[in-house]
């Protein structure tokens, strides 16, 4: 396999697709190189007015600077980041850079594991974990010429979505200490908002990329079952488990999602479907697209605040689109003793059974309820799964997208969380995982206290290119990804 196929995109195809995007929304290009996007970070680094160590260093500083009250990172990497930032260096010198992420820092939610580099997901059971083989989407990216800085905090095990349950304590939300950041991938999206790195990659069984995305006030892209490799990832549910990127901006998204997306042989969800341009994708005109806004469940139990930014992100887009019309969507109801979390409990079944008590009661109360899933409800649930599957197929008949709001509510604040006082209203995010349908969450207003408010677009399987190209228009027609915590 060419360097080209590890890293998704060629260096002519990139440098086209970066003019056209540049051309299309002259950049204001911070002076500060941690006011950056990825996009500008890679240009300039092709450039070489800036090298991988430099960018290093700083986002190093950074870390060591804020990351006490932020908790974003588990693991910090200095030296070892800032010898891969140097070979990356001397490699462009030598005309060897490899692609688009050739020099970046990075870093990776601590579920995905890490050759050589202590991989917990959040976990006492885990907390000296340290895999000898790398995740495929880490093999993609250290292909791509990535340069890891660590691992990000996260909820337990993956399984909850306040970013506040991990046994290294919780993660704190950029743009308010007092206020989850949301979970599961918790770090990685106050990470890249604080601009503690320039990208980050999670996983999503529930909403768990979305959720801290629309409550930091990033974009966060949950994509297709099936599209990005889980192989090396710390499972969660195998019947709804993705990885995607957490990145500032939609054009981010997109280049950390080319090399993550391919068929992966050893991976059994994965499918050899073909992965297109996804930077030339975002420049596709939207002005024949149907929208479907599913009021009906999604739009209940709206915070005022969020009411008013999707209701107006809508309003901005009506004009923008063919159509806009709403829609029915069909929700998945578990049989009885059947969830499909009993999933969760597969995987960590040796763990928990030998050792409970090192578990954070959250996650005991939920493995314990797993433990009285039945065999015929649990397949009766997966069964209905399929059957979600093929009606929201449906659905997309009459629409080519859906535009809802990511979250219901601002970011809580975390001792509510903890305590357990805050009630959380129902999940905008999970039925994008019943349906392994792509799902991505970027910024579209702020509550009246200064918290992020997400907008979600998702769309049919496989059509990631058209869900960043809706995003990527609104995004370039708004300021809200320009504000920083």
């Amino acid at each position: 396999m060419n360097k080209s196929a590890h890293s998704g995109l060629t260096r002519r195809t990139w440098l086209t697709a970066a003019a056209a995007i540049a051309s299309a929304s002259p950049a204001e290009t911070s002076p500060d190189p941690l006011g950056w996007t990825l996009t500008e970070a890679a240009a300039a680094l092709t450039k070489r007015t800036v090298s991988s160590e430099e960018l290093t260093k700083l986002c190093l500083t950074r870390i060591s600077r804020l990351d006490p009250q932020l908790n974003a990172f588990i693991t910090l990497n200095a030296e070892s980041a800032l010898e891969q930032a140097r070979e990356c260096d001397r490699q462009r010198k030598a005309g060897r850079a490899v692609g688009r992420l050739h020099g970046i820092p990075l870093a990776l939610k601590d579920n995905i594991d890490t050759a050589g580099v202590r991989t917990t997901a959040a976990a006492r059971v885990f907390k000296d974990r340290v895999p000898a083989d790398d995740a495929e989407v880490t093999r993609r990216l250290k292909a791509a010429g990535m340069v890891l800085l660590g691992k990000l905090n996260l909820d337990e095990m993956a399984f909850a979505g306040t970013g506040t349950t991990g046994c290294f304590g919780p993660a704190h939300n950029p743009w308010n200490l007092d206020r989850i950041t949301g979970g599961s991938s918790a770090g990685s999206a106050a990470a890249v908002s604080a601009r503690l790195c320039f990208g980050s990659v999670g996983s999503d069984d529930g909403g768990s990329v979305r959720i801290p995305g629309a409550h930091c006030g990033v974009v966060g892209c949950k994509t297709t079952y099936g599209r990005v490799s889980t192989r090396g990832v710390v499972p969660s549910a195998y019947s709804m488990d993705t990885i995607g990127p957490i990145a500032r901006t939609v054009e981010d998204a997109a280049a950390l999602l080319q090399v993550l997306a391919g068929y992966d042989p050893q991976d059994a969800i994965t499918v050899p479907e073909p992965v297109p341009d996804y930077s030339q994708a975002l420049l596709r005109p939207i002005v024949r697209l149907r929208i479907g806004v599913p009021r009906p469940y999604f739009f209940e139990q709206l915070h005022p605040d969020v009411s008013i930014a999707v209701e107006e992100a809508i309003r901005h887009l009506r004009s923008k689109v063919r159509e806009v019309r709403e829609v029915t969507l069909p929700r998945l109801h578990s049989a009885e003793n059947g969830d499909y979390d009993v999933e969760l409990y597969h995987y960590q079944k040796p763990y928990f059974d030998k050792s409970p008590e090192l578990y954070h009661p959250w996650s005991q109360r939920h493995l314990n309820q797993m433990k009285k899933v039945e065999t015929l409800p649990y397949i009766e649930t997966l069964k209905r799964i399929r059957e979600c599957r093929r009606d929201i197929r449906r659905v997309f008949e009459d629409v080519d997208l859906l535009l809802l709001p990511t979250m219901r509510e601002p970011a809580a604040l975390i001792s509510e969380t903890v305590n357990e006082t805050h009630r959380r209203p129902p999940s905008n995010t999970s039925v994008f995982n019943h349906f392994g349908i792509p799902a991505l969450t970027l910024p579209c207003g702020f509550s009246a206290d200064g918290m992020p408010i997400g907008l979600q677009i998702a769309g049919p399987a496989w059509s990631e290119p058209v869900v960043l190209s809706l995003a990527f228009a609104y995004q370039q027609s708004t300021d809200w990804h320009k504000r920083m915590p």
